[in-house]
């Protein structure tokens, strides 16, 4: 029987390196794949690519995906901020270009399927691909993937699902791989910071308004794109309690703002809802983690339409931030996801975030 050819998204770091080296020892045939990014450091990132071919004794393909990325990423990143939501470019990355672009072109140019060094696992049934959570629960990168459609997922595999940070670095030493000096960090192309890279985008610092939920004027803000919910930084509002950024108001170029209790919620909508289900429910239940570093809590979905809900949590939740995303979990298999906020069509340019939420009395 023939090897499977297997392509891997090698980006120069230790993560996809050890996940060439399971697959070449478990038998496929590997080849390496290198996206070519407008990134500040993408000339080390090709030699350390290169180099970790080198190292495994595969061939590299250069993938040039500058503009699309620009056009798929950089745009919905800028283009978020500028409308006063807080996006994630890691999810939607994975899901445009990763699993999307790059994917294409590894089976166009004959592999059966593509891998990556992600730290999550997929589950084959007989209904379908499940992902779930990696092994490591500090690793776990199940919520970047969780907007991968089934059939993305049916030609994926992760070979670091099962694995722990620790023992990747390990192995990486035992093969005497090239290591580099440090981990990638989750967004790629923030290498100078958020308000830099905003303003070599051309995203026009306006000052506006600062107020409270009452329409009360406090101060100046120095740009919307330099704030996002939950922020107590930068504001400059002396007084007995901390204030903190509650909404924002794009249509207006408006920070309003609250005291601590005021972040706190115990419903939001979503819209978008994708399913990993092999078909959407008409209600559901379980554990819902609202951002990457979000411990995950116990809500319910009420559908309000057919690819929108009304989620209602168990307990309030802080800093809910409208145009982040809503993973679902049974356990630890993604069922789904959603996007934070009501729908673009029906979002009145923003104002207070579109978050329909119900406030936790102070007590």
């Amino acid at each position: 029987m023939p090897k499977v050819s297997i392509g891997i998204a090698l980006s120069g770091g230790i993560d996809s390196a050890v996940a060439a080296v399971l697959l070449l020892e478990a038998g496929y045939r590997v080849r390496g794949f290198f996206m070519e990014l407008p990134l500040p450091d993408a000339a080390a990132n090709l030699s350390q690519a290169e180099a970790m071919a080198a190292a495994l004794g595969i061939p590299l393909s250069l993938l040039d995906l500058r503009s699309d990325f620009n056009k798929l990423v950089i745009h919905y990143f800028t283009g978020s901020y500028r409308s006063g939501l807080t996006p994630n470019p890691c999810i939607y990355c994975n899901q445009q270009i990763k699993f999307g672009l790059l994917a294409q072109a590894m089976l166009q140019s004959g592999m059966n399927c593509i891998a990556t060094g992600h730290y999550a696992r997929i589950n084959r049934t007989a209904r379908g691909p499940r992902l779930k959570r990696g092994a490591d629960p500090v690793k776990d990168q199940s919520y970047f993937l969780a907007r991968l459609g089934r059939e993305q997922l049916a030609q994926a595999v992760l070979p670091l699902g099962e694995w722990h940070k620790s023992e990747v670095r390990l192995l990486a030493q035992k093969k005497g791989l090239p290591l580099p000096k440090s981990d990638s960090q989750d967004v790629c192309f923030l290498k100078q910071g958020l308000t830099s890279f905003l303003t070599d985008q051309g995203f026009a610092a306006t000052p506006g308004e600062i107020v409270d939920a009452n329409g009360k004027k406090l101060g100046l803000h120095q740009g919307i794109g330099h704030y996002t919910i939950g922020q107590r930084r930068g504001l400059g509002l002396p007084d007995a309690s901390p204030w903190y950024v509650q909404a924002i108001n794009a249509e207006k170029n408006q920070l309003i703002v609250g005291k601590e209790h005021s972040l706190w919620r115990q419903t939001c909508p979503v819209h978008s809802l994708r399913w990993t289900l092999e078909a959407a429910p008409s209600s559901w239940q379980g554990v819902i983690q609202l951002r990457s570093q979000h411990q995950g809590a116990l809500g319910e979905l009420h559908m309000t339409g057919p690819d929108t809900a009304e989620i209602s949590f168990a307990e309030a939740q802080r800093a809910i931030a409208p145009g982040q995303f809503a993973v679902f979990y049974q356990g630890d298999t993604v069922q789904g996801s959603a996007i934070i906020g009501t729908p673009p069509a029906s979002r009145r340019l923003n104002q207070h975030n579109a978050l329909r939420t119900t406030a936790v009395p102070a007590t």
